[in-house]
């Protein structure tokens, strides 16, 4: 049964519609994985993300066929291997993750990091003759420096709608959400309760505790406050998936939004790969 939600508010880039609340899966295999983005989608969840390095494409297609949830209602993102961004090499992944997701097309496609090894040039040309193919309806970069982040622009022709990053409270990303906002992209932002490091920080439960919520809702709700900010946390346990999706019916006053900007310290970041990244922001 589907169960009748508001939807997910959208944030706007290029000519993308994203929900700003979606589920992320990384981590999550088989039928657990299945199950739990079925109920997603039977709750209200409108944004599913993977990706081919999660191994678990084939259990999110089941999830989204078992839902009873129409395909043009659900944004549906996967992002390509490092290894796979090469022209020719990224066409042949996405057409082996659309096979294993059970869909003619994805929403939105990212290269899942920069690839040294790989000439940015061919990874973006690939990029470009995929969304014009229509198999992807949009295509964007994930994990991306600014510096590598502007040569992308000048190298596509089409328009890149949004980058994934980490994003939380802990990590200070004021140089990467002003190059992203320059440009007019979508910020999608996985860990964003810091791998559960929120629900003990005194500052964070003093907030949720002045609005009846979760820290982790206040956390989410920072976040997607944010214009152009996405979040897209993951779950394993059904009974999260709901109090995830409400932080739409609230607002943090600018007071608690600088409280929680101001949490930033260093050495925060959760997520590295310095063979794809050597220097970060």
């Amino acid at each position: 049964m589907v169960v009748n939600v508001p939807k997910s508010p959208v944030a706007g880039a290029a000519d993308a519609a994203i929900p700003k609340l979606g589920l992320g899966t990384w981590e999550l295999r088989g039928q657990p994985c299945a199950e739990i983005v079925a109920q997603a989608l039977r709750l209200g969840y409108t944004h599913i993300d993977t990706a081919q390095g999660y191994d678990n494409e084939e259990a999110v297609g089941e999830g989204l066929s078992a839902s009873g949830v129409a395909r043009d209602d659900v944004f549906v993102t996967t992002k390509v291997q490092p290894q796979l961004i090469g022209d020719g090499d990224l066409q042949r992944s996405l057409e082996a993750s659309l096979q294993r997701l059970g869909v003619d097309r994805v929403d939105l496609l990212l290269l899942h990091w920069p690839n040294p090894s790989i000439p940015l040039a061919d990874s973006v040309r690939a990029l470009n003759q995929v969304k014009r193919e229509g198999l992807a309806r949009h295509i964007g970069l994930s994990n991306f420096p600014s510096a590598m982040l502007r040569e992308a622009w000048r190298l596509t022709t089409e328009p890149l709608a949004a980058q994934q990053i980490e994003y939380h409270p802990y990590l200070d990303q004021t140089t990467m959400l002003a190059a992203l906002r320059q440009h007019g992209m979508a910020i999608i932002a996985f860990c964003p309760i810091a791998l559960g490091q929120v629900v003990s920080d005194p500052v964070i439960q003093a907030i949720a505790a002045a609005h009846g919520r979760s820290a982790a809702q206040v956390t989410l709700r920072w976040l997607t406050q944010q214009p152009d900010v996405i979040a897209i946390p993951r779950t394993s346990r059904a009974e999260r998936l709901a109090e995830n999706l409400d932080v739409f019916d609230f607002a943090l006053s600018d007071g608690e939004m600088q409280r929680m900007s101001s949490l930033t310290r260093p050495r925060s970041r959760l997520i590295d790969h310095p063979e794809w990244v050597a220097a970060w922001d």
